[in-house]
């Protein structure tokens, strides 16, 4: 047998000492960190063991327990549980601690780290009541955790608390021989600094934190693969590439209006599904449809593709007449008011369209009754007779939204007449039990109403051969093809196209007049519409198939009608509409423990985000991390922080700042020359691969995987900085000036290559970088082109900006402060705070964010006013009601006691009435259609 071990490699210490402990007869041969001594493995595996056999061993653990079998100790049940623990939560721990007190010198951090697994060793260890991990004996098990430990216990430095059975342990083992004589054949006297070299190699490890929130919030596309094995020609070509510089060309960030479809170029039509106006969007609502397609587009810019990107408010339909009777309003109104609201979020969140509109214009009227007739001519339409509910109390039919029943399938008290918000199933109104109308209260009846039908199973084979081409050459997600896969799979059946409002496109055919188009016929239509009054040449975008790529963005509740009765409705209109070729879904973003529900305003809010002092490019990012792509993903405060501290702050941005700082305080502003060695034709070769794999994502819309190659380049770039050290070289020889000179000028060009890569997510911090470095415009129209140009941008002697840190750390305090704030249900009482008798009506709570101003009843009931206005004691209260709102709506979403519910709302009514007081009001509310208790 031959063992192959390395000096400071943590893992040989273990093998060594088994070695050692058994006495086995076995050659031991150093070789350095690098040697690849396992045939097969593309990557270097130390320690390994060569067996008579001609097979390796290249675990540790499986090394020892080898070792320990052939002097004839077989590992028991509880030795193997202890060696599973070591390796899977002792091991990550460990690598973690070294890490920090090795390669970053921050031994303080250490027993933060291993406080948990050295407690449960602890525990262990007492309950036990044994000499040893197993029983009376040493085992393999006791050897392996000794060596693992050894290097931290032994350090009299680190003070890692009170485990006095772990101590008892340890001190067994380490005065053994075997463990001495180990420990000084791969440490060689050093101690933790005998590991320096090793662990400056290594990938820096996944914090414990980030490993105990990763979960469903982990990247799909994150492993421990180990660095990639670069070759001799891969370096070289890195190196060409470097040297080629930047192409002379502008900035492809500027744009001129309107777009047009331009012939030889990639022309990309990209649509967001149009959010509902009728309330304010959520974080989830934004990263589902409005985001993804903003970082989609801003990239597909940089690769200087032919983009327009459209959106706007949905504005039609049940949704918005029952949010007018809610607040008063009359639709246009309130149409009026939520989509400033909408633009204003999207604004803050940097989303940039090139053109938002709304579906309530003559152009959508126009061009849906074009549809319809077309529709109507090719005989896809077919009239039927429905049963639909009707509020005697109301006299009128009642749509989907205005009613309410139980589930028929899961029996959810609270299901609308449309769709189970509980179980996700599509439902017909008249199959609620116990439906009740949510104006009035009362029990509807079911009576017959006249509609119109889009004759789905009359288009069904013309969609099918459709979709067949779209999913099999488009870029499809996976949910797509499964929800479009099972309506068909079912068989498609006539679906209805009109309803009993008041508030939507109207039905232009004379038996239907009083009718308007149902909200999902109608609102897809928005998309052209929403284009007709971009440009009057809107034609050229959609009825031009074969020059121009349709996107559409959405969450998968939303699948179906992008991808069959849409479609279907243009293909029936036989004018040669462009169809969808590419249809991105996400599936649902959680928050916290919980759903996101706009209609019970649960969760964080697009307005309320820019009230937390969190800049827009951070809530960016982190939605971008958590994408919910393949799984549902969830909103996490802390999560949140951590992502911040971990990826942003302590690598992203510490690498892009220590460049940057280094050009400006070794090198007086100006980058350095620079002379490659193979360890940078290396890097170079490392940072193209990852720029590489980043355009074949982002091609393929794989917007979260893709953000893990920008985080993998600056960890790259900090382990460079970190293993050739230019801060000492700098202080030395020519030759080590020449090299610390080299390591800057290359970290500040992968700092200029990231400006480009975060663009799309980040667009601020992309500018201020960029910005930093004082980086050519011409950088845009270089890195990203092709398969990826990694070129030296920077060269030698070009001047740098202003250099200062771009994120800030994110406290525990602070984010526990919004958490309780956004958290949809506030504590019953807080400590009073001294007040001026002015104030003592208002509420001792603790300030919400505000929620929007919502208009009083239309100017229905003059109010006299009365005295004591007090302005700054009716903002307070404005912000009470506000919050005791959410804290009610909370408490229905959880079906809480009635009786604790009551108790709120009649502090909710108690604070109105202050408010009013406050305001100079009357405090008797204005008479209030329908809402009974």
């Amino acid at each position: 047998m031959k063992l192959f071990v390395s000096e400071g490699n943590p893992h040989c210490l273990k093998v060594l000492a088994a070695l050692e402990v058994c006495g086995v007869q076995c050659d031991v041969q150093y070789v350095n960190h690098e040697e690849k001594v396992v045939p097969f493995l593309s990557r270097p595996a130390l320690p390994a063991l060569l067996l008579p056999s001609g097979q390796h061993l290249f675990s540790s653990n499986a090394i020892c327990r080898y070792l320990f079998e052939v002097n004839g100790q077989d590992s028991s049940e509880l030795c193997n549980q202890w060696l599973e623990w070591e390796a899977t939560e002792l091991q990550p721990a460990l690598l973690e601690a070294l890490h920090i007190t090795v390669v970053q010198g921050k031994g303080s951090e250490v027993p933060k780290v291993l406080q948990g697994p050295l407690n449960y060793l602890d525990q262990s260890l007492s309950k036990g009541n044994t000499t040893y991990l197993t029983g009376k004996a040493v085992s393999v098990a006791d050897v392996v955790l000794w060596a693992a430990l050894y290097p931290i216990l032994s350090d009299s430095s680190l003070a890692l608390g009170e485990c006095k059975c772990v101590k008892t342990w340890f001190d067994r083992g380490a005065v053994m021989h075997s463990f001495q004589s180990a420990a000084q054949k791969v440490l060689q006297g050093k101690g933790l600094q005998g590991m320096k070299s090793f662990m400056q190699r290594q990938p820096a490890p996944r914090s414990s934190q980030c490993r105990d929130t990763q979960q469903c919030n982990s990247n799909p596309a994150e492993g421990d693969e180990g660095e990639r094995v670069v070759s001799e020609a891969e370096m070289e070509a890195a190196a060409l590439t470097w040297s080629k510089g930047l192409n002379i060309g502008p900035s492809t960030i500027d744009r001129q209006h309107p777009i047009l479809p331009q012939e030889g170029k990639r022309n990309l039509l990209v649509t967001s599904a149009l959010p509902y106006v009728n309330n304010v969007p959520h974080l989830g609502n934004i990263i589902g449809c409005v985001l993804s397609a903003d970082v989609f587009s801003r990239y597909g810019r940089l690769r200087e593709w032919n983009m327009l990107f459209v959106c706007g408010t949905d504005e039609y339909g049940t949704a918005t007449e029952n949010k007018a009777r809610e607040e008063g309003l009359t639709p246009q109104q309130i149409c009026d008011k939520y989509h400033a609201i909408h633009s204003s979020i999207y604004k803050w969140f940097q989303i940039d369209f090139d053109y938002f509109g709304r579906t309530t214009t003559e152009k959508q009227t126009e061009i849906a009754q074009d549809i319809f007739w077309r529709l109507h001519k090719h005989d896809f339409l077919v009239e039927d007779t429905v049963e639909q509910l009707r509020c005697e109390s109301c006299q009128r039919f009642l749509a989907d939204r205005f009613v309410e029943g139980i589930c028929p399938h899961c029996t959810y008290p609270e299901a609308r007449g449309d769709q189970c918000d509980k179980c996700g199933r599509l439902i017909n109104a008249v199959e609620l039990r116990e439906p009740q109308c949510k104006v009035c209260r009362q029990t509807p009846v079911i009576r017959s109403s006249k509609h119109l039908f889009l004759d789905l199973p009359k288009l069904e084979t013309q969609l099918e051969q459709w979709l067949d081409k779209s999913t099999s050459t488009g870029d499809w997600t996976a949910n797509a093809k499964q929800i479009t896969r099972s309506w068909l799979r079912d068989g498609l059946k006539p679906r209805c196209i009109t309803r009993d409002l008041k508030w939507g496109t109207p039905v232009p055919h004379p038996d239907f007049k009083e009718k308007v188009f149902y909200v999902w016929f109608d609102a897809p239509i928005g998309y052209l519409s929403i284009t007709a009054n971009y440009t009057d040449k809107w034609e050229k975008w959609w009825k031009n198939p074969d020059e121009v790529e349709l996107y559409n963005f959405m969450a998968k509740d939303n699948v179906p009608f992008h991808s069959v009765v849409f479609p279907c409705s243009l293909l029936g209109a036989q004018d040669n509409y462009t169809l969808v070729g590419h249809l991105v879904a996400t599936e649902y973003l959680n928050y916290e423990d919980t759903k996101f529900s706009k209609s019970r305003g649960v969760g964080v809010f697009g307005d309320m985000a820019k009230d937390t002092n969190i800049p827009s490019d951070v809530w960016r990012f982190y939605l971008l991390y958590v994408r919910p792509e393949g799984q549902d993903s969830a909103f996490s405060w802390a999560d949140m922080a951590t992502k911040n501290n971990s990826e942003l702050l302590n690598n992203l941005g510490n690498f892009i700042n220590r460049a940057g700082m280094f050009v400006t305080k070794f090198f007086d502003g100006c980058v350095p020359v620079m002379e490659l060695q193979q360890e940078d034709k290396k890097l170079l070769a490392l940072v193209g691969w990852e720029l590489q794999q980043y355009i074949q994502l982002m091609d393929k819309v794989k917007i979260r995987d893709a953000l893990k190659h920008i985080l993998n380049i600056s960890r790259h770039g900090n382990q460079y900085i970190q293993v050739n050290e230019p801060w000492k070289k700098i202080k030395g020889e020519d030759a080590e000036r020449l090299r610390a000179g080299t390591v800057t000028g290359v970290s500040v060009n992968i700092a200029c290559l990231l400006s480009v890569m975060l663009f799309p997510y980040m667009p601020t911090v992309s500018q201020t970088i960029r910005d930093q470095l004082n980086a050519p415009l011409s950088i845009i129209s270089t890195m990203l082109q092709g398969n990826g140009t990694f070129v030296c941008a920077l060269s030698a002697g070009h001047r740098v900006g202003t250099v200062s840190p771009l994120f800030q750390k994110l406290e525990m305090d602070q984010i526990e402060a919004l958490k309780k704030r956004f958290g949809g249900q506030q504590p019953e009482d807080e400590p009073p705070k001294k007040k001026t008798t002015a104030q003592k009506a208002a509420s001792t709570q603790s300030a919400a964010v505000p929620a929007p101003a919502t208009a009083t009843a239309a100017a229905a009931a003059e109010v006299a006013p009365v005295n004591g206005v007090d302005p700054e004691k009716a903002k307070q209260l404005t912000q009470a009601v506000a919050e005791q709102g959410d804290k009610v709506r909370a408490l229905k979403t959880q079906k809480a006691d009635k009786a604790v519910i009551t108790a709120e709302v009649t502090k909710l009514l108690d604070l109105k009435k202050q408010l009013a007081l406050a305001e100079g009001k009357s405090p008797e509310p204005a008479p209030q259609k329908g809402k009974k208790k």
